[in-house]
């Protein structure tokens, strides 16, 4: 018997008609090596009824609890057939980079069906150059990053030749209990949800000045040193600096239209930036997204003159915990000196910033996302979570846009003998967290970037990426020795105006996708 935590059943909660609280991810295939020179529906189906046992959030449904009274139960759903899942679409001529990104875009839109496992893949035929994607999708309240690049790791091979995979062991299915035992279940959270508000409150107290909004009130930092000094955790921990959003045209309510953009950068030139400044890949990565970021804002006279806020997710999924559905997750807030117009000071700034906030996070490590989760009976979050989300992005957003970073494997990986060339993370735009999110995946060399954004916030969601590839040509040429020879690289699968090329995984603390 699985129950959603309050975490998990909170995306639940933020889907709206504005609002679908679904990960998702593109890979773009070359098929030249699959057994039959193609990518097809069919092969997709028999490789999912072959390692579905490998992903178990993909057989699973939701059971709900009468009247919304507690958070729903996981069941399995016996005999699945999971071609009902899968789905076909061939893009017009010439299948290029902005058709595929509109087909994606529009599919991304759509809510997935509560009433079936909550999952779909899409493959999309008619690439230029003969190439292939498949576009997958699961709700977030099966997954967070990890869990999902464990999800996709489950259909992947390291060779064109599939691998034998063992068939299942029997094992106990996963049902929801009967309705009695829901009820009675139901009224026990009920009666004891006053005493687990207090203590979540109490929990969060101790991370008051690291929660947006709560930090700039009037003794934070004080109250949440006291608090932790009596709970006996760390008093003295590094100082959060303002975490005060401003206003942008990308904060605000948000509307049910999606827009993507995708594109490559060199894993192996960012770790050369990393290595010349004496910083990290992640503060990099998040340089990076700072200086897209304001070049966007400046070139809509809309730049503000104090840092953009992120939420920077971080995984503390453990290794026993890999087959658990459902998120195990935590947050970092970060501020982003997009006030600053020099790309060095940017970096520099970028890096204390970061390793302040893992300072923190490592001495106390945030739980204030689960525990508000916690705070409110079941049946008043599914009620109140859309509202008040579209209420504070009017009135005081808490932050200006999540970005996150997942780490993948950097050697080559197959789908039904089809060799992966990149592929492009996506993730949620909800009225409270801003109106584009960046997410980015290491993969062979390369980080693979995707950018979401509501058009009602941010049409041009390629330029923002066209700024990123600008903010690592501007990084290249203040940081790389004068005269430094060039690392060799083997050539990887180029996006039009964006390189790539090979390096070692990312550090072991990093941001995963939300």
């Amino acid at each position: 018997m699985r129950q959603l935590t309050a975490l998990d059943a909170q995306f639940l909660h933020a889907e709206s008609a504005t609002t679908a609280a679904h990960v998702a991810g593109v890979a773009i295939l070359d098929p030249a090596c699959a057994p039959t020179g193609a990518v097809t529906r069919e092969a997709l189906i028999g490789l999912l009824r072959e390692r579905l046992h490998l992903a178990p959030a993909l057989s699973l449904r939701l059971a709900g609890v009468p009247f919304g009274l507690d958070h729903p139960y996981w069941t399995e759903v016996p005999g699945l057939d999971v071609a009902d899942h899968v789905y076909e679409v061939t893009l017009p001529m010439p299948g290029d980079e902005a058709q595929l990104a509109e087909e994606v875009a529009i599919i991304h839109e759509r809510r997935l069906d509560r009433s079936r496992p909550l999952w779909e893949m899409h493959l999309i035929q008619g690439l230029a150059g003969g190439r292939t994607a498949l576009y997958a999708k699961v709700h977030h309240c099966a997954i967070d990053g990890v869990s999902g690049a464990e999800t996709l790791a489950a259909l992947l091979d390291l060779t064109p030749e599939p691998r034998v995979v063992e068939p299942s062991p029997p094992s106990p299915e996963t049902s929801a209990p009967g309705l009695v035992t829901m009820l009675a279940g139901a009224v026990t959270r009920t009666v004891t949800q006053p005493a687990r508000a207090l203590r979540s409150l109490g929990r969060m107290v101790a991370d008051l000045d690291a929660i947006p909004v709560a930090a700039a009130l009037p003794g934070a930092r004080m109250m949440a040193a006291a608090t932790r000094m009596l709970s006996g955790q760390p008093v003295e921990l590094p100082e959060m600096p303002s975490l005060s959003a401003p206003r942008t045209p990308f904060n605000g309510p948000i509307g049910a239209e999606r827009r993507f953009s995708y594109g490559s950068i060199s894993l192996a030139d960012v770790k050369r930036i990393a290595r010349s400044s004496g910083s990290s890949v992640n503060d990099v990565v998040m340089t990076l997204c700072s200086s897209a970021l304001r070049s966007w804002l400046r070139e809509h006279d809309a730049l503000p003159d104090q840092p953009l806020i992120a939420a920077v997710p971080v995984a503390v999924r453990t290794a026993s915990a890999l087959d658990v559905v459902g998120n195990q997750l935590s947050v970092m807030i970060t501020p982003m000196p997009t006030d600053l117009a020099c790309p060095l000071d940017r970096l520099r700034v970028m890096g204390q910033t970061m390793r302040t906030a893992k300072r923190r996070f490592a001495g106390s490590p945030a739980t204030w996302l689960s525990e508000l989760s916690s705070v409110l009976p079941t049946a008043v979050t599914a009620l109140a979570t859309s509202t008040v989300f579209r209420l504070a992005s009017i009135v005081l957003p808490p932050i200006n846009l999540i970005i996150s970073n997942v780490p993948g494997p950097q050697l080559p990986l197959y789908l039904c003998g089809a060799r992966v060339l990149g592929y492009y993370p996506m993730s949620v735009l909800t009225d409270v967290s801003g109106g584009v999110n960046i997410t980015c995946f290491s993969y062979d060399g390369s980080l693979d970037f995707g950018i979401l954004s509501c058009p009602d916030r941010m049409k041009d969601v390629w330029r923002l990426m066209g700024y990123l590839q600008d903010a690592m040509d501007e990084l290249m040429e203040v940081v790389e020795p004068a005269g430094a020879e060039p690392v060799p690289v083997p050539v990887k699968q180029q996006v039009p105006g964006l390189p790539t090329g090979p390096a070692d995984p990312l550090p072991a603390m990093e941001m995963i996708a939300v």
